[in-house]
């Protein structure tokens, strides 16, 4: 893979523009990316005094806090008590004294009832008393968060076994959603041949699936302006694959019944169209669900994460699909997606349906940080990296109270960002220049590159020394010199590249081509995931085994056995069958819910007489809740008495 150059993007908002409605995102203001970096943060205590407490009547959900504008961040000041002075009651006719506004035991300001500050004139004298250091100020370290994951990082299945291109694969497409794509496929071309279409049609199979699998695993590999021309006979068409196992009438009869949701149970959501009760992703419901729930059981990340959108070309005519002037694929559905920093694993993702309100008075770039962390199934200590579009002082702070850092790029303009213009980083400032300030366990940065950029962390020292290699012009003449850089930035770029990694790996060979079916864009997509989580788990195997003498299959090679091999599959002469995907095997799974998360009374712990022990995990051939965690791994020892 080539090797990304280090440069800073300005950050830059972008439009996004749906059919009914109009959002505004930003571009993937990254930096670039190289190795992760272990630090995590927690909340700081302020040796100061005790900060003001803040107070929401917002309705909470996923325990998400208030919203920035109604819970102001927490004030510097060293105490809110009287001073001696003001203690004094005062005398009638006579106006009070001025006080200074400097902080410090006994600073005080404008007084309310009970003799306290109000807020509206905490946060003025707050922004008069702050002001940024120059990076010769030493700043404060944070103490680091333990690092605690739910699970061991990596691969949670048998890495003992000797796992194919294709056993990996269906982790993901699964026996029983394969078997539900071709059940609902099936009820499909019925209902398409009772309604007059003319359609020639043969019960799908398992075997013709597969077969028609690797035929779209092929385009990714040989690209072709049109389908028709892998079964022409004359060169260059003259393909032996797919012409020798399937005809080009049977191929086009599965791609065009394709179904991945219940024809009957579909048209009853229509119904519904004009209510709150219809859902706009039910004809992807069957393996989007699915895949999302493989994609976080199969492997737990490591300790840094990333953030970003991903867009699925598409110019279907439905609200769901946007308009982003600023990425390379500027039209098309939006995929908010939660990635491993240190592989470029997609562990988690959701589609973005378009604008709606929200009850927990957040915007949707705080809201989607919250819905793709599962804080119970994923542990502590982890840190988050996010571009401008998400990042602010509320999901920074709210983040921590939940032991997970984060590191971000950020918008000067954000609720909560410093205004104060205290020596503050000139415009004509040189390069490497930098002003930091911190609040509480929030510090904010601002450093001088090509253009200003701006960061909020909860994780990082302001400066330790460290330098970036960059073009400096001094007296007429450029020369590469080595420049100041926040360790913020440092950490940002080597780990920040996890969804920007990604979108590449799945870009090189991608299944997808045109089509009028906008479920059909989701399925492409979906099998690129797939594939790519699959390619990634075994380079991550290999590397368990023995990382310094065999050698992984490139993208494009493991691409090439898991063709051959679905091709063996489907004509039953595969030598052995996938052990992840049989219902024979024991694995722990997650109990898969829309709304909430489910959890069950551990059946080990109920037989050892501990009542009241919950888990999510279950084991998929036992079907029995057990406890899986770094303490109490029940999962272990209820199969080792078996």
């Amino acid at each position: 893979m080539e090797k990304v150059l280090d440069i800073l993007h300005d950050e830059h908002a972008e439009d996004s523009v749906s059919a009914g409605d109009s959002t505004s995102d930003d571009d993937d203001g990254d930096l670039l990316f190289g190795s992760d970096n272990d630090y995590m943060r927690p909340l700081e205590s302020d040796d100061e005094g005790p900060s003001t407490p803040q107070t929401d009547t917002t309705p909470m959900q996923r325990g998400c806090p208030p919203h920035p504008a109604s819970a102001p961040l927490p004030l510097l000041s060293s105490s809110d008590s009287d001073s001696p002075e003001e203690r004094q009651p005062r005398r009638k006719g006579k106006p009070p004294q001025k006080t200074s506004s400097k902080r410090g035991r006994g600073g005080s300001g404008k007084r309310g009832r009970g003799g306290s500050t109000t807020p509206a004139v905490r946060d003025e004298e707050e922004e008069e008393e702050e002001r940024w250091h120059n990076r010769q100020e030493e700043d404060k370290k944070p103490a680091p968060f333990r690092f605690k994951p739910a699970r061991i990082p990596g691969p949670t299945f048998d890495t003992t076994l000797s796992w194919s291109p294709l056993a990996l694969f269906q982790l993901f497409f699964s026996t029983s959603v394969v078997n539900t794509i071709i059940s609902n496929t099936n009820a499909h071309a019925a209902k398409r041949q009772q309604a007059g279409k003319k359609l020639k049609w043969e019960v799908l199979t398992v075997d013709g699936f597969y077969t028609f699998l690797a035929v779209i695993i092929f385009h990714g590999l040989v690209t072709v302006h049109n389908f028709a021309d892998y079964w022409r006979k004359t060169s260059p068409y003259n393909f032996s694959f797919p012409r020798d196992k399937i005809t080009r009438g049977r191929f086009e009869a599965i791609l065009w019944s394709l179904h991945l949701s219940n024809p009957t149970e579909d048209e009853e959501n229509e119904r519904k169209k004009t209510t709150g009760e219809y859902d706009r992703l039910f004809k992807i419901k069957p393996l989007y669900s699915e895949l999302v729930t493989a994609c976080k059981a199969h492997f737990h990340p490591r300790q840094n994460l990333s953030i970003d959108e991903r867009m699925v070309a598409s110019k279907a005519r439905i609200s769901m699909k946007q308009y982003m002037k600023d990425k390379p694929t500027k039209w098309g559905y939006k995929l908010f997606v939660l990635a491993d920093s240190s592989i470029a694993y997609t562990w988690n993702f959701f589609v973005y349906t378009g604008k709606s309100v929200s009850t927990t008075g957040h915007a949707l770039s705080y809201t989607a940080v919250m819905d793709l962390l599962p804080f119970a199934a994923l542990g502590g200590g982890y840190t988050v990296y996010t571009d401008n579009f998400y990042t602010s002082p509320a999901l920074v702070q709210d983040l921590a109270k939940k032991f997970i850092g984060c590191c971000g790029a950020i918008r000067r303009d954000s609720i909560g960002f410093p205004k104060t213009e205290a020596n503050d980083l000139p415009k004509d400032a040189e390069r490497g220049d930098l002003r930091w300030m911190r609040r509480r366990n929030l510090l904010f940065v601002k450093w001088m590159d090509t253009r200003e950029v701006s960061m909020c962390s909860s994780v990082h020292e302001a400066f330790t020394g460290q330098t970036v290699r960059r073009r400096v012009k001094e007296a007429g003449v450029w020369q590469v010199k080595s420049v100041p850089v926040p360790d913020a930035v440092v950490d940002y770029n080597h780990s920040m590249g996890g969804v920007d990694l990604s979108d590449p790996l799945i870009g090189y060979y991608s299944v997808s081509h045109k089509t009028m079916k906008w479920y059909k864009h989701f399925f492409y997509h979906f099998v690129d995931i797939a594939v790519v989580n699959s390619f990634l788990l075994h380079k991550e195997l290999l590397e368990l085994r023995n990382p310094t003498q065999t050698k992984p299959y490139t993208q494009k090679t493991f691409r090439e056995q898991l063709l051959k091999e679905m091709v063996a599959f489907a004509e039953g002469s595969a030598a052995t069958p996938p052990p992840a995907s049989a219902p024979t095997t024991c694995m722990p799974i997650y109990y898969a819910s829309e709304d909430k998360q489910i959890r069950k009374h551990c059946k080990r712990c109920l037989n050892a007489g501990i009542p009241r022990v919950k888990t999510a995990v279950y084991c998929r051939k036992c079907q029995v809740p057990l406890c899986l965690s770094a303490k109490n791994n029940c999962f272990k020892r209820w199969h080792d008495n078996l």
